[in-house]
């Protein structure tokens, strides 16, 4: 597998950048925090760098309530018992999954980013509707795929897609069908709206998560690996949100340089996550994934903010931690093989593509 920093793109501007504080793309910004200090701070301090608009790049924040300057929403993390109904949700759809693909195409690879498509749609929409029956749990999950899927070409183009085109006449669509199907969820917490943005953050994000984890897996030498430190390590190289932005509220004084009210402050785990105050080994081996760095018990994993940091902080990391090691687990039972070189889609977040893996065999039980 290739690594980010040879991806070019807008990646490769980011990485590219000097890490010694407040980086600017253009004459007018971005800016982009490019210390961990810093980029907390941009994170956490929602008075002056607040969350910059809605998901499906309408501007349309009817859905909030107001708990930020920008109208957006704060969410709750999920409660531990929903995180476990989810996760273990997850785990059996995943056995359900790999069984079907051995019963029906035992000699063709996985298209891991189709195969995640339902075990993770299924799991997040467990543990955030708690009290939906099985007939609804199908329902929503289907249609949250839709949406996501809907939203892609909006969240790709470079401008929003104007109010009647194709595009966006689809993710409308599809938006108020998912809607109406959790209007008649019981004891929804929050409108339909904020349920929706919720888990569509919460599926897409871990499909893509996902797929990375299991092609670096399928690309290590050995592949015998901690599950845990497995997950971290791939959520360090390839974080599927590996840009998130905040948009000054007011004129900003920020690492003694000034940034305008409006302004575009942007914080990049996958920066972060190159950065040797935080991560174990040295400087040189830091683009490369080796899980048993995190042997290291004096580094902290998680410091380069891969759910963000702050009142927008992801409400779903654990849920989506735990989906993630069981997926390690799996894979660290099986003899994985990646079919085809991994290239980088960026058009939203990151993703591996194509993301194509054999299972050529089973490990013997570690003891």
């Amino acid at each position: 597998m290739g690594s980010a920093e040879s991806a070019g793109g807008r990646l490769g501007a980011v990485l590219s950048l000097p890490r010694s504080g407040l980086a600017v793309l253009g004459p007018r910004g971005p800016w982009v925090a490019t210390t961990p200090a810093l980029a907390r701070h941009v994170l956490t301090t929602p008075a002056d760098y607040d969350f910059p608009g809605d998901v499906s790049r309408t501007g349309d924040l009817s859905a909030s309530r107001g708990e930020s300057r920008s109208g957006h929403l704060l969410f709750a993390p999920l409660a531990e018992p929903h995180v476990g109904h989810g996760a273990e949700r997850f785990a059996t759809e995943w056995l359900a999954e790999c069984a079907e693909h051995e019963r029906t195409a035992p000699t063709a690879p996985y298209d891991v980013m189709r195969a995640l498509r339902r075990p993770v749609a299924l799991g997040t929409t467990t543990a955030v509707l708690p009290r939906a029956d099985e007939a609804r749990l199908q329902q929503v999950a289907a249609l949250v795929l839709a949406w996501v899927d809907a939203l892609g070409p909006v969240i790709a183009a470079r401008r929003p897609p104007r109010r009647w085109s194709r595009t966006r006449r689809a993710e409308e669509r599809t938006r108020l069908a998912l809607e109406d199907a959790l209007g008649s969820v019981p004891d929804l917490e929050g409108t339909p709206q904020q349920a929706a943005a919720m888990l569509a953050a919460g599926v897409q994000v871990p499909i893509a998560a996902g797929s990375w984890l299991l092609a670096w897996l399928a690309d290590h030498p050995t592949g015998d690996v901690d599950p845990v430190h497995a997950v971290w390590e791939s959520l360090r190289l390839t974080p599927p949100t590996w840009l998130t932005a905040r948009v000054a509220t007011r004129d900003c004084e920020l690492d003694g340089r000034a940034v305008p009210a409006g302004g575009m402050v942007l914080v990049s785990p996958l920066l972060l996550g190159r950065s040797p105050d935080l991560v174990p080994g040295e400087e040189e081996t830091l683009p490369r994934f080796d899980p048993a760095r995190w042997g290291d018990a004096a580094r902290r994993p998680g410091a380069w903010l891969p759910f963000g940091a702050g009142p927008h902080a992801c409400p779903g990391r654990t849920l989506g931690l735990a989906m993630l090691v069981s997926l390690a687990t799996w894979a660290v039972e099986h003899q994985l093989r990646l079919d085809e070189p991994v290239g980088i889609d960026q058009s939203r977040g990151i993703a591996p593509i194509p993301c194509s893996v054999r299972v050529v065999g089973r490990r013997e039980a570690r003891t």
